[in-house]
């Protein structure tokens, strides 16, 4: 199945209310547009230079579309970054969201964020720990940064056999979720719930998610990960 018949077969199945970010990683110019004139809107990427080459082959393609940064981002990339991305779904640090909010600043721009949560507390992941109190004094640190806006939480999960396996993970970040909703902060807007990839985002979306991060599903398996 092509790239944009398997972007069709996905938005035909997946609710309407739930945003598909496209998971870019490796993938090219090609494979990209082609998912973008399918009628994908948003597109994911892990890393800045990889965006960068990408955003500048797709020309006035690439602007009709929104990007999200989805990796670890490095403060040395933020400048680069911030001509590409409005969001940065990976924010999980006060220092990282100040040098972001600096940075944002100096540009004259103001930048969507999600905090990413490391539900699952694996040490190879980042995110804040998957503790209420920890998750609620970094959105206070980012209520009080001008330049930023508040708009979601983002998690991974850990990786497992079965889909199933996630659903606890993914009800107590609906349930983080929804206690930040109560606080009602300036510059903090919660949205969106981004959790659930192309191996989950069924269990993803039925335990909340309305935002999940597909690669495989559509793009289909990176050529590195073919053998035989």
């Amino acid at each position: 199945m092509s790239i944009g018949s398997s972007y069709l077969k996905l938005r035909g199945e997946i609710p309407d209310y739930v945003k598909m970010v496209l998971a870019a990683k490796t993938r090219s110019a090609d494979e990209i547009k082609e998912a973008i004139l399918a009628g994908a809107d948003i597109i994911g990427e892990n890393y800045v230079q990889e965006a960068e080459r990408v955003y500048s082959e797709l020309g006035a393609l690439a602007e009709k579309v929104k990007w999200h940064f989805i990796g670890t981002l490095q403060k040395n990339k933020i400048n680069k970054a911030l001509k590409i991305f409005d969001c940065f779904e990976t924010v999980d640090s006060t220092e990282l969201a100040r040098a972001l909010n600096d940075r944002a600043g100096k540009a004259g721009k103001i930048v969507s964020v999600f905090v990413e949560i490391n539900i699952g507390s694996e040490i190879t992941k980042s995110g804040v720990k998957p503790e209420y109190e920890a998750v609620e004094e970094l959105v206070k640190d980012i209520s009080g940064l001008s330049r930023l806006r508040l708009e979601g939480l983002m998690t991974m999960g850990p990786r497992t056999g079965s889909p199933d396996d996630l659903r606890g993970y993914f009800r107590k970040t609906k349930e983080i979720f929804g206690m930040l909703k109560r606080l009602n902060l300036p510059n903090v807007d919660l949205k969106y719930i981004s959790m659930g990839m192309s191996n989950s985002y069924k269990v993803a979306i039925e335990e909340g998610s309305n935002m999940v991060r597909l690669g495989t599903a559509v793009f289909g398996r990176r050529s590195c990960d073919l053998t035989g």
